[in-house]
């Protein structure tokens, strides 16, 4: 029975999928677009219900009918509570955090419940398998996670989701399936181990300006990697953020991270490369500049000229 019972849930639920539409995020969760149908207890409940009514009519017995039409009763409001639990949900797809191939990109779902009643056991799924579990309080906001495994660099779009509810009894499940917009920005994985910059980013290198190493140019923001002799510790003692102070004789010119000084590299060897030389040129606070096929980024430094690189990388044909 439990199998059969099985069967036919999941049937229902495809041709619920099928004949159902897809809301895109941001989207406000109204009735059209949530789908209820009894759980594998629910359907328990409903045979118990039977049994219960064949027993009532067999034997006459008017107590057990009007226990069977009480709970079924429970189970028919319990309906219209599963169904409340999710309508007016506002979803929101929020943007992802970039990550590097081989780590967790994580997809982020903000859930706002603008109503005086609370949404108890809102959950995201993905192929019937349960992914996050929340409670929206009422008049505020939560939220859910969408983690994905991340195989190649480029942008990765997230699948279609449900969410969903069984709350208050577990008899019916109640969901809508959403189109999350918000697709996650995969970084190639760098070269592993050591690989030393081009030439050019050693103290060897030319120098720009005129002044001594002595001669104090300006303050800029702590960068990790900088040396502690010239982070400015009377501006940490104030209480304000690291800076770090900047000589004339430490503009070294800026290097060059070529895609055809690498032609004995493959392809993806290629982009590993560079993306390792722009992580340590970075770190170790040079100024530098990407040459790509088709494209050539200006050399530069800081959290956005990184960005901009291993995006570029990132989204390399």
């Amino acid at each position: 029975m439990t199998a059969a019972t099985s069967v036919l849930r999941r049937q229902a639920q495809r041709w619920g999928l099928r004949l159902g539409r897809r809301l895109a995020t941001p989207a406000t969760l109204v009735y059209r677009g949530i789908y209820v149908l009894p759980t594998r207890n629910g359907l328990m409940f409903a045979g118990m219900l039977f049994v219960l009514w064949l027993t009532a009519i067999n034997y006459g017995n008017n107590l057990i009918f009007a226990f069977t039409f009480l709970l079924a009763s429970v189970a028919l409001v319990s309906i219209l509570h599963t169904f409340r639990n999710l309508r007016g949900l506002q979803v929101t797809a929020l943007p992802p955090e970039p990550v590097f191939v081989g780590e967790t990109a994580v997809f982020p779902l903000q859930l706002r419940n603008d109503s005086s009643v609370a949404r108890p056991a809102v959950g995201l799924e993905l192929e019937r398998t349960l992914i996050d579990l929340t409670d929206v309080p009422a008049r505020s906001h939560a939220g859910l996670l969408l983690r994905r495994p991340t195989l190649r660099r480029g942008l990765l779009q997230p699948p279609a989701v449900r969410i969903f509810t069984i709350f208050p009894l577990g008899l019916f499940h109640a969901w809508s399936t959403l189109e999350l917009n918000q697709p996650c920005l995969v970084y190639p994985a760098p070269e592993t181990g050591p690989v030393p910059l081009p030439a050019g980013a050693s103290s060897g290198g030319k120098r720009q300006g005129r002044s001594g190493q002595d001669d104090f140019q300006e303050l800029r923001r702590y960068r990790p990697g900088d040396s502690p002799r010239h982070v400015a510790w009377r501006v940490v003692a104030r209480g304000q953020d690291p800076q770090t102070k900047v000589f004339g004789g430490e503009n070294l010119m800026p290097i060059w991270l070529d895609w055809n000084r690498l032609a004995t590299l493959p392809k993806e060897a290629r982009i590993a490369r560079l993306c390792r030389w722009v992580l340590d040129a970075e770190a170790s606070g040079q100024r530098y500049g990407l040459r790509l096929p088709g494209q050539e980024i200006a050399p530069g430094s800081g959290a956005e000229h990184r960005r901009r690189c291993l995006q570029a990388l990132a989204l390399l044909p």
